[in-house]
C-alpha cells in the first residue's frame, strides 16, 4: 500500500495542558488592555503608539528626557500606525489600485491578506517601533535668526540673537492653561432583562407601547445613553480587547423584539439614532464611540430599505473612525455570535444590491448623493471579513460575504479600473475580491485568458507577415498530438517544445484516431494523463488512505519535468475552463498562492507555505497530525516517557528515510520545553522543505501558463474549484436547463430516463457525466451553469445512447420500456473511453 510511514504514529492520553503566565497591559492614553504572555515584552500600544511605561528606558531615549504625551495629546507615530496597518485593513486608503509592491504593503495589499487567507493576529503591534533621533523643531524662516518672545496680549515680539546682552533675553510667557474637558456624566439608566422582558410582555398584552416608546427613543437617543444602558459597566475608561464589556443577553433582548414592536416605536427609535448620529455634544469615556457603533451596528431595524439614509451614515461613522478603533472593531467583532454576525454581513450585502440595482419605484436618494454607499458598506465588510478570516474556525464560512448580484455588472469594466494605474483612488469591487462570488471570478480570469490568448495569437500572426509566410489557421491554436501508449512522453515533449504557445486555444489529437477536438477530446487528454502520471508507476505522489488525497513524495528524486508538467497541466485546465479530478489538500491550493504572482527574481522562494498548523497536515496525515497534538497535550514528563528526538523517519514504497529537523537533531531530545519548537519544525519539513524543489517545479509550471493578476483575488479554496470543480452533485438542477432537440419533457422516454437516472447510485451518476461532458466533476456555479442537450435517435432502437462531449450532448433512442433503457444507459455509461466517427 503506497502510504507514508511516521515514526511518530503513537497514541498519548491527554491529561492536561502546559501552563501559560499572562499579563494584562492597560494603555495610559487609549485605556485598552491587551493580554500577552509574560515571555513576550511589550512596550508600545499597537493602538496609539503610547508608551506602556513613560519612565522606561526606551521611552527616555526616545524622546530626550522628556516623557511622551500619551495618545490624548498626540497622535501615534507615523512608524506604530504602519506597523499596525499591515495587519489590518486599512480601509480609509486606496493603495495602489491594488497592486502589491515588493518591499511595501498597501492598504490594498493588507486588504488581500485578510481576505486570502488568515490573519495573524498575534503579531499584532508587537515590538517597538524603530525611533529615530530626537531633534528640536527648527527655527522658522520668517524668523530671521530673532528669538520669538510671546507678549502678554498674546502677540509677539523678537529680539535679534547677536545683539541680546547676558540677563536681557525674557522666556516666552507660558500659554494660558486650557481648561479640563468635561467629565462624562451618563445618566443612571440601567435596567436588567428580566425587567425589559416584563414591561414587553405587558406591552403586547395591553397594546399600550408608551413605556416602549419611552425607552427606545431614550436608549438611542445620545452614545451616552447607549453606553448607559448596554455597558457592563457605565463607567468603566478605555476597553478590553477580548470583549467590548456589553450586556450581550439585554442588548440581544432588546434587539430581538423591536422587531415585534409596533411601528410607532420603530419609528420612536430611528427618529432617536438620527438625533445620536448628530449630536456629540455629551462627552464619553474613551472607546465608548466604538462601542456605541457596535450597538447600532447589530440593529435588526436596518434590514427595511426605509433606513439605508441612515444606515448609510453610520457605516460612514465606522470608516471615519481612526487605524486603532477600526482594530480594536475587528477584535469586537470576533466575540459575535454567528447569526449576528451574518445578520450584520447579510444587510450590509443587501444594501449594496439595492444601491447598486436601485428598485424601479425611485425610492432611494439620487446616485449622485448616494453613491457613496456602495465603498462605505464594503469598507465595513472588510472589517467584518479581516475578523472572520482571523478566527480558527471561522465565524461564518467564506462564501457568506459572496454577493450573488454583482455576477451581473459589468465585471470586466471593475477589473479594468482596478489594474488602471493611470486612476488611483477609484473604486472597484476587485479591491475587496471577497465579495466576489467564485462564478464572477471564473467569468473575469476566463476573459483574463481570452484577453492573452488574443494577443499571443496576433504576435504569431504579425511574426508570420513579417517574414512574408503565408499565416496557417494552425498558428492561432497549441497543437497537442499523442499517443495513447505513449502518452505522457509525448506530451512533455509537445509541451516543451511549445512553451510559447502555451497561452493559445488548447486543440489536442490522439493519432491514428480520426475525431475532431471541438473539447471533447481535450477533456479526456487531461482525464487520461492525470490518471497515469498519479499512478503508483511513476512515484511521482502518494495516495494517502486515511485522507484519500495524494501528496507530493518526499523520498523519490522525480523527475522535476514531470512535475512541471503536472503544473502546466493545471494551469491549462484552469486557462481553458476544464475541470480536473485531482485530489490535492487544501496546503496544496494554498502553497500555489505563495505567492500569487511569480516574483522578478529566481532566487525568492516561491510555494513555501507560512502559519502552518495541525490542521494542515491533517488534510493530508491525520493520525500524524493527531499523534503531535498529543505530545502538546500530554503533560507528563515528555522527555522521559516518549523519548523521542529532533528526527523524523519517512516511509514510501518500502523506503525509509531518517532526517535530522536541525542540526544533530538525533542527539537532542524533544522535551516540555522544547516540544512546540519540534511540532512546527515537523510541520515544515513534511509540508515546506521535503517536497520544495519538487513544489516549485509545479509552482512555476502553473504559474507559466495563468500568469494573471486576476490570481490574486483567489482564495486556495476557490484555485480549488476552478481546477476541480464542485464536490456537490445534484442531477435534478440538471434537469431544468435541459434542452430538447426532438423530445418534448412529457415524452415516455425522456420521464423514464430521468427516472432511471436519479435512480443510479453516485458512482453511475459520475459514469453519466464523464460519458456526456468528458468530466464526472461539477462545473464552477454548479449544474445550473451547465449547457445540456438531449437528441432524439430515430428508429435505431437496438443502439446504446450516444454522446458528443464537445457540445454536452446526449443521443437518446426512443426506447419503449424502462428496463432496455437502463440496459442500454447503464452499458454505454460504463465503458466510454475513446472516440470515434461513422
Amino acid at each position: 500500500m503506497n502510504m507514508t510511514t511516521i515514526n511518530i504514529s503513537l497514541s498519548v492520553s491527554s491529561t492536561g495542558t502546559a501552563e501559560e503566565r499572562f499579563q494584562e497591559l492597560t494603555c495610559p492614553g487609549c485605556k485598552v488592555t491587551v493580554r500577552v504572555t509574560c515571555d513576550r515584552s511589550r512596550d508600545l500600544c499597537p493602538y496609539c503608539g503610547s508608551w506602556y511605561d513613560p519612565e522606561c528606558p526606551a521611552a527616555l531615549l526616545a524622546t530626550g528626557g522628556r516623557t511622551r504625551p500619551t495618545s490624548s495629546a498626540r497622535p501615534a507615530s507615523a512608524s506604530t500606525r504602519q506597523q499596525t496597518s499591515s495587519v489590518f485593513p486599512d480601509i480609509n486608503g486606496s493603495g495602489q489600485n491594488g497592486r502589491i509592491s515588493s518591499g511595501e504593503q498597501s492598504s490594498l495589499g493588507a486588504l488581500m491578506a485578510s481576505s486570502l487567507g488568515r490573519i495573524s493576529l498575534g503579531s499584532l503591534g508587537i515590538g517597538v517601533a524603530e525611533m529615530g533621533e530626537y531633534h528640536l523643531p527648527p527655527l522658522q524662516g520668517q524668523a530671521g535668526g530673532n528669538l520669538v518672545q510671546m507678549r502678554e496680549d498674546g502677540g509677539a515680539t523678537s529680539k535679534s540673537l547677536n545683539s541680546t546682552r547676558r540677563g536681557s533675553l525674557h522666556k516666552p510667557a507660558e500659554k494660558p492653561k486650557q481648561p479640563p474637558p468635561p467629565q462624562p456624566n451618563y445618566p443612571k439608566f440601567k435596567k436588567s432583562r428580566e425587567k425589559f422582558l416584563k414591561e414587553c410582555a405587558d406591552a403586547n398584552k395591553s397594546g399600550d407601547f408608551n413605556k416602549m416608546i419611552q425607552f427606545y427613543g431614550t436608549a438611542f437617543q445620545n452614545f451616552a445613553n447607549l453606553n448607559a444602558v448596554f455597558k457592563v459597566d457605565p463607567d468603566q475608561d478605555g476597553g478590553n480587547l477580548d470583549t467590548p464589556d456589553l450586556d450581550v443577553p439585554l442588548l440581544n433582548t432588546v434587539m430581538d423584539n423591536i422587531r415585534g414592536m409596533s411601528a410607532a416605536v420603530q419609528k420612536t427609535m430611528l427618529k432617536s439614532i438620527i438625533t445620536s448620529l448628530l449630536d456629540r455634544s455629551k462627552p464619553l469615556y474613551r472607546k465608548d464611540n466604538v462601542r456605541a457603533l457596535l450597538i447600532l451596528l447589530q440593529n435588526p431595524i436596518f434590514s427595511a430599505q426605509s433606513t439605508y439614509t441612515v444606515f448609510s451614515h453610520i457605516l460612514q461613522n465606522i470608516t471615519s473612525l481612526q487605524n486603532g478603533d477600526h482594530q480594536l472593531l475587528v477584535h469586537w467583532f470576533r466575540s459575535l455570535e454567528p447569526e449576528r454576525f451574518g445578520c450584520i454581513v447579510r444587510n450590509l450585502l443587501q444594501l449594496v444590491t439595492i444601491r447598486q440595482f436601485p428598485p424601479a419605484d425611485k425610492s432611494l436618494p439620487p446616485l449622485n448623493k448616494s453613491k457613496w454607499w456602495i465603498p462605505t458598506a464594503t469598507k465595513v465588510l472588510a472589517l467584518l471579513n479581516a475578523a472572520n478570516n482571523s478566527c480558527v474556525p471561522t465565524i461564518v464560512n467564506y462564501t457568506e460575504f459572496y454577493n450573488m448580484a454583482l455576477d451581473h455588472t459589468d465585471l470586466m469594466k471593475e477589473y479594468y479600473i482596478w489594474q488602471n494605474p493611470d486612476r488611483p483612488g477609484q473604486f472597484s469591487y476587485c479591491q475587496y475580491p471577497f465579495i466576489l462570488s467564485i462564478v464572477a471570478k471564473r467569468h473575469i480570469l476566463t476573459k483574463d485568458s481570452e484577453q492573452q490568448m488574443i494577443l499571443t495569437a496576433r504576435r504569431s500572426l504579425v511574426q508570420k507577415m513579417a517574414r512574408h509566410q503565408t499565416p496557417q489557421i494552425e498558428i492561432f491554436f497549441l497543437n497537442i498530438s499523442v499517443r495513447r501508449d505513449e502518452l505522457v512522453s509525448d506530451s512533455l515533449k509537445e509541451i516543451s517544445s511549445k512553451q510559447k504557445d502555451l497561452k493559445k486555444k488548447l486543440k489536442v489529437s490522439f493519432v491514428g484516431e480520426p475525431g475532431l477536438d471541438m473539447g471533447g477530446l481535450t477533456k479526456e487528454w487531461f482525464q487520461l494523463l492525470i490518471k497515469q502520471i498519479f499512478d503508483a508507476e511513476y512515484g511521482m505522489f502518494v495516495y494517502h488512505t486515511h485522507s484519500r488525497c495524494y501528496w507530493f513524495s518526499m523520498t523519490q528524486e522525480g523527475n522535476l519535468r514531470e512535475y512541471n508538467l503536472i503544473g502546466v497541466l493545471m494551469g491549462l485546465a484552469v486557462y481553458n475552463s476544464i475541470i480536473l479530478d485531482l485530489h490535492f489538500p487544501g496546503i496544496c491550493y494554498r502553497k500555489l498562492l505563495t505567492p500569487p504572482v511569480v516574483p522578478p527574481q529566481d532566487d525568492v522562494p516561491v510555494g513555501v507555505a507560512k502559519n502552518l498548523s495541525l490542521e494542515d497536515l491533517s488534510e493530508i496525515m491525520p493520525d500524524v497530525a493527531s499523534s503531535l497534538q498529543n505530545i502538546l497535550d500530554y503533560d507528563g514528563d515528555v522527555e522521559e516517557d516518549m523519548f523521542m528526538s529532533f528526527q523524523v523517519s519517512l516511509g514510501e514504497y518500502g523506503k525509509m528515510k531518517t532526517v535530522d529537523l536541525k542540526p544533530n537533531g538525533g542527539e537532542i531530545p524533544v522535551t516540555r520545553e522544547n516540544r512546540e519548537e519540534f511540532v512546527s519544525l515537523y510541520l515544515d519539513y513534511i509540508l515546506n522543505t521535503s517536497v520544495n524543489d519538487r513544489f516549485r517545479a509545479f509552482y512555476l509550471g502553473f504559474h507559466s501558463v495563468c500568469a494573471s493578476n486576476a490570481l490574486i483575488m483567489l482564495r486556495p479554496e476557490e484555485v480549488e474549484i476552478l481546477v476541480c470543480g464542485s464536490m456537490t452533485m445534484d442531477l435534478s438542477e440538471l434537469k431544468k436547463v435541459v434542452v430538447y432537440d426532438g423530445y418534448k419533457p412529457t415524452d415516455p422516454t425522456i420521464q423514464t430516463f430521468w427516472e432511471v437516472l436519479l435512480d443510479y447510485n453516485e458512482n453511475l451518476q459520475k459514469k453519466f457525466l464523464l460519458f456526456t461532458t468528458g468530466s464526472d466533476r461539477v462545473p464552477v456555479g454548479g449544474m445550473a451553469e451547465m449547457t445540456f442537450k438531449i437528441s432524439k435517435l430515430k428508429e435505431k432502437l437496438t443502439y446504446l445512447p450516444e454522446a458528443h462531449t464537445c457540445f454536452n450532448q446526449l443521443v437518446l433512442p426512443d426506447y419503449k420500456n424502462k428496463d432496455v433503457l437502463k440496459e442500454k444507459l447503464t452499458i454505454a455509461i460504463s465503458n466510454a473511453e475513446g472516440f470515434g466517427l461513422e
